[in-house]
């Protein structure tokens, strides 16, 4: 039975607070302050296919910054997949790879990771339920940028496996780095309503395989009786905080569309959190009870005390938006969908996403509370939000765009504040965040694709904007 299994030992005492007023009352949100926009390529590939562009989607880690030096990648009007790299407030230098985008799919991103170990960049790229192509520098190339001229031949060759490593068919693959420097690469087995995510971890110059850690497996009731098998976890991100904990947020997506009011529905459902103290291998709900292991039994829609924030698959809840962790090492997600007060059957996805979806802030005390409250700023879009801290927990949602909404600390994030929407950028949906750099210098850059038409071809370029 859904509900009593989701709430079996669960901490959950939800709060749907106002957006303005209240502690927040007495304090501005902070603002920013645009540095520079600056042009990556003039000619970037474009085409549209699930509602966003392949060089730019939230769930990809395309903009990274590691040592005084940031890294950019994207595709060519050719379909070249390139790998772009700067001195922090210099010029950029281009590296053409030698591959070309498979397939018109938005999904086939590229994504970043650092080794710090060893200095070497990696690049994993164009896979929707594909095999990656993967390439990797030479050891030192970021350790010692200045050391290096720019050029592909940094790079290795792509390969169709993980450093010799295979990972089978794949989707979404993101890096993120341990503590101690240890690079962990994250993916997605299997397909949209029936997959699992695995983790990989590189060291000593090699890849291994961990496995799953979510699972697949088990019944889920919708609201109108009918009962689903199969889904897959989509991750709002895996954040690891000063401590060393491992931080994952989620949604749901069922196998069964016979779960939706309507067909034109997203089957996504329910807001959860876990958490990982041994770097991915034993996984908790938020009372700190174990619900899955990596390599073993994984975290299921039945495990016990998962969701933060319960909602029904009929309002078009979007999956892999934002998360973040403050100082304190209190978790903090992003989410959008349509509320109830608009509809409680969303019938056309896009349509009504669009014109009536909302953003809410969803976040943990120290005590175990949960608090959401929405953001009094709509999207107006399909497409994802991302969410940063500055070095004063003053936080910052980069909505579709390239708008930029800030709540701060001081008032517990009530006072939610447009403070950057620029509509000259032309910028196109997502905008694909440097979420490492913000710590580095108080920056927040963003990449972002300029509107087009059809397949016509459009430019790219990063914007930085100075927070607080």
């Amino acid at each position: 039975m859904r509900r009593k299994s989701f709430y079996q030992g669960a901490v959950v005492a939800l709060v749907l607070a106002a957006s303005v007023g209240g502690p927040g009352a007495a304090h501005a949100a902070p603002a920013v302050t645009p540095l520079s926009d600056t042009p990556l390529d003039q000619s970037a590939l474009y085409f549209v296919s699930y509602d966003g562009l392949v060089n730019n989607n939230a769930f990809q880690d395309g903009l990274i910054t590691h040592n005084g030096h940031q890294y950019a990648a994207w595709y060519t009007a050719s379909r070249n997949a390139v790998v772009a790299r700067r001195a922090l407030g210099g010029a950029w230098e281009t590296a053409v790879l030698p591959h070309r985008l498979s397939a018109d799919d938005s999904h086939n991103v590229i994504s970043l990771g650092v080794s710090p170990r060893d200095g070497v960049l990696h690049v994993a790229m164009d896979t929707h339920n594909t095999r990656v192509h993967y390439a990797k520098s030479i050891s030192g190339l970021v350790s010692s940028p200045g050391a290096h001229r720019w050029s592909a031949s940094l790079f290795g060759s792509v390969q169709r496996t993980l450093g010799g490593v295979e990972l089978g068919n794949m989707t979404y693959p993101q890096f993120v780095v341990t503590p101690e420097g240890v690079l962990q690469f994250s993916y997605r087995t299997g397909g949209s309503g029936n997959g699992v995510n695995e983790l990989a971890e590189y060291t000593d110059g090699a890849w291994r395989r961990l496995g799953a850690w979510s699972s697949a497996t088990g019944d889920y009731t919708g609201p109108n009786g009918v009962v689903s098998t199969t889904r897959n976890m989509y991750v709002h991100g895996l954040t690891y905080d000063r401590r060393g904990r491992l931080h994952v947020s989620f949604t749901w997506r069922e196998g069964n569309a016979g779960v939706l009011c309507s067909s034109g529905g997203l089957t996504n459902h329910d807001t959860g959190y876990v958490y990982s103290d041994d770097r991915g291998r034993t996984w908790r709900n938020a009372a700190g009870a174990v619900v899955g292991t990596t390599g073993g039994t994984g975290v299921s829609v039945t495990s016990p005390g998962l969701v933060v924030d319960p909602l029904d698959p009929d309002h078009g809840l979007m999956n892999q938006e934002g998360q973040a962790v403050d100082s304190t090492g209190m978790p903090h997600v992003v989410i959008s969908y349509v509320p109830g007060r608009f509809t409680q059957c969303v019938s056309n996805y896009a349509q009504q996403r669009a014109q009536y979806g909302r953003t809410f802030h969803v976040f943990r005390n120290a005590g175990g509370t949960w608090t959401k409250r929405e953001v009094p700023v709509p999207p107006g879009s399909t497409q994802r939000t991302k969410l940063v801290f500055d070095r004063d927990d003053n936080a910052y949602l980069v909505m579709p765009r390239g708008r930029v909404v800030s709540a701060s600390r001081a008032s517990g994030w009530t006072d939610w504040t447009l403070v950057f929407d620029r509509p000259s950028m032309n910028a196109f949906g997502e905008v694909n965040v440097d979420l490492s750099r913000v710590a580095v210098d108080g920056v927040l850059s963003f990449q972002y694709q300029q509107r087009s038409s059809g397949t016509t071809p459009s430019p790219i370029r990063v914007a930085d904007l100075r927070l607080g």
